[in-house]
């Protein structure tokens, strides 16, 4: 059996605005065993980054509000940590890849700089052990003479380098848990492949567990042992990657896998894409959130939210379609 390294249980945030509270996660539960990569996926506003956010508390209070639930690092409480110790947390036990390196990078500051100074504010050490660890850091990484390379600015690097960059950030301090935010979303295919393949050849060398945040579900094919799928705030889905690529079982997962680009598809063909739009989280949906954009809807879907229907050991979903009692009543 697979030990869990972090549990979050029926987490809630909701966050205070003029017009009113947006519930933007709302009581959703997952965990993340060691050296495994879990991906979170979703469209845009679904509240995976807010998830992401709030396991190492960058959401600033207000507006934010942690309305209920429990994140387990490792057998400690995280939510009720006072901010001290989260520092002592964030960055060197968990660390975060952000979406863009350019806003997330100092213009200002040599990428060697940037390297070690979360190094500095864990540990004591010289500036000739900082210069190693960020040479050493960028050759990990697979950037070229970073002996050079420590000494540039983020504007001198590409793209694609300057992601991985950001990697060599999070990864200066060792950490037991990468979050990766989005982290291929501004790169050309050829370059996600090589990120991506960054990711694993790290995970496989260091044994860090990955969780993997995108709305692009044919990001995490190869990469993903698991994959939790969120709408509306909401998990709808989750399950091994087998089984979410070869059985889906929620419309919404279901319809995110038609609009993946196919290599088989003619010039001729229009690609698929989801109709409608997401909810207002401002006034939630008392039913099934996917209810107004779903085809295959019952009745019961749009006043009552199922329970989680278990299709396996490792695989559920939260739709009416498979839920037994919706089956019986004949709804």
């Amino acid at each position: 059996m697979m030990k869990k390294i972090l549990d979050v249980k029926n987490l809630a945030v909701s966050f205070q605005t003029f017009f009113g509270e947006v519930e933007a996660v709302r009581d959703i539960s997952f965990h993340l065993n060691v050296g495994e990569t879990l991906a979170i996926v979703g469209e845009s506003g679904s509240g995976k980054s807010v998830t992401a956010n709030s396991i190492v508390q960058l959401l600033p209070q207000p507006p934010a509000i942690y309305k209920s639930g429990t994140i387990v690092f490792q057998g400690e409480e995280l939510l009720t940590k006072p901010r001290k110790e989260m520092e002592g947390i964030r960055g060197k036990k968990i660390s975060m890849v952000f979406q863009d390196p350019m806003t997330s990078l100092n213009p200002t500051m040599r990428v060697g700089t940037q390297i070690v100074e979360g190094v500095k504010k864990h540990k004591d050490i010289t500036n000739e052990e900082a210069n190693k660890l960020a040479i050493d850091v960028l050759r990990l990484v697979a950037v070229p003479q970073p002996e050079k390379r420590i000494k540039q600015y983020p504007h001198e690097f590409s793209g694609g380098m300057r992601q991985r960059v950001m990697i060599a950030i999070a990864m200066a301090n060792n950490p037991d848990i990468l979050i990766a935010d989005e982290p291929t979303t501004a790169l050309d295919v050829t370059v996600q492949a090589q990120i991506l393949d960054l990711m694993k050849k790290i995970q496989i060398e260091r044994g860090t567990s990955i969780i993997l945040i995108t709305h692009d579900l044919g990001v995490v094919a190869d990469m993903a042992d698991r994959v939790a799928v969120m709408y509306a705030g909401q998990i709808v889905e989750e399950g091994l990657s087998t089984e979410i690529f070869g059985e889906p079982k929620h419309p919404y997962t279901i319809n995110l896998l038609r609009a993946v680009p196919k290599l088989t598809m003619d010039r001729s063909e229009t690609l698929y894409s989801i109709p409608g739009s997401p909810p207002d989280l401002y006034i939630p949906p008392k039913g099934c959130s996917f209810y107004d954009r779903c085809d295959r809807a019952l009745r019961i879907c749009k006043e009552h939210i199922p329970d989680f229907t278990k299709h396996s050991n490792t695989h559920q979903s939260r739709c009416w379609l498979h839920h037994p009692q919706a089956k019986e009543a004949g709804l």
